[in-house]
């Protein structure tokens, strides 16, 4: 296993720490994953490396993940999606192959944002469909309003964007959950108590794979503390302005909430909806928990195309 080692900072940002101490996690983790055989790519942002899948050629897609889920998420889309266009699924410092800044302080809403902005420039994403999920919503969605230039349309899956409150009861729930366990949180287990369906041992452990040791843990421990449910929270004033930017987003959007997910209901995604001038009626993914993409990947995927086809 490779230790945390010292690495240059992340430039100017607002929450610049000076070098950062960050864990790398072997490649072998990643060896023999249960429908995951894509081909590793890296860019470099101020000394971390960020890891990305890269299939298929066209339009790209931009998918982001959530917490505490990594690329492997959209195993099951890519090759759909890869099929008409080209799909790009990023993992977030802290999270799947990319490093892993160590400290929780080191991780904030801009800190995230800043470094999928930096990759979409990297990458030099022009007509993008930008499909999110969980704390992709916040990311994605502001990447959109932030950079529309780059973004021509939204995929919006199970998420939401705003301040002042919980997303839910069973969300504070989760994160006193996460406090209470720190560093023995398995992310694995959180994916097979959401589900509907049940997950094959190989898949949680695909889960669990990025996160051998406590140190590469504070990326998934930090994300329930970026959730700005006081007003006065340093998340809160950003996440409000892309919030309201969405009223004015008039470009192609599809809002596809599941079923059976006690964070972001039916009634969530009709908000949503409701909310974005350009999307259309919300549509509902029946069978599903949080992590739909785990559960209807190839039924999301194909709705994906068609949307990319008459968009």
């Amino acid at each position: 296993m490779r230790s945390a080692r010292a690495l240059p900072s992340q430039g100017s940002r607002p929450n610049s720490l000076g070098p950062m101490e960050a864990y790398r996690t072997p490649d072998e983790r990643f060896d023999g994953l249960p429908g995951y055989a894509f081909q590793p790519r890296y860019v470099e942002q101020g000394g971390l490396r960020m890891h990305y899948v890269d299939e298929g050629a066209g339009d790209p897609v931009l998918l982001l993940h959530g917490e505490p889920t990594w690329a492997f998420l959209y195993r099951k889309m890519i090759p759909t999606i890869a099929g008409s266009a080209r799909a790009v699924a990023p993992d977030y410092f802290g999270f799947g192959r990319s490093d892993k800044p160590t400290r929780i302080e080191d991780y904030s809403y801009d800190f995230h944002y800043e470094s999928i902005e930096r990759f979409a420039d990297e990458l030099d994403l022009r007509d993008a469909t930008v499909v999110v999920q969980d704390w992709g919503g916040p990311i994605g969605l502001r990447l959109a309003v932030e950079r529309p230039d780059r973004v021509s349309r939204l995929v919006i899956l199970n998420t939401g964007i705003g301040a002042g409150r919980a997303p839910s009861d069973d969300w504070l729930r989760f994160r006193a959950f996460v406090r209470r366990v720190g560093t023995d949180l398995v992310p694995g287990q959180l994916i097979r108590i959401s589900a509907v369906s049940e997950l094959a041992d190989d898949v949680v452990g695909a889960y669990n794979a990025p996160f051998p040791t406590p140190e590469s843990k504070s990326g998934i421990l930090a994300f329930p503390e970026l959730v700005p449910t006081e007003m006065e929270h340093p998340s809160a004033a950003k996440m409000m302005e892309v919030r309201a930017a969405l009223e004015h987003w008039e470009k192609p959007t599809l809002v596809l909430f599941s079923d059976s997910d006690p964070i972001f209901s039916t009634r969530a995604a009709e908000r949503m909806a409701s909310r974005i001038p350009g999307a259309s009626p919300a549509e509902t993914i029946a069978g599903a928990g949080h992590f739909l993409q785990e559960e209807k990947g190839e039924e999301i995927a194909a709705r994906v195309v068609r949307f990319l086809a008459e968009s």
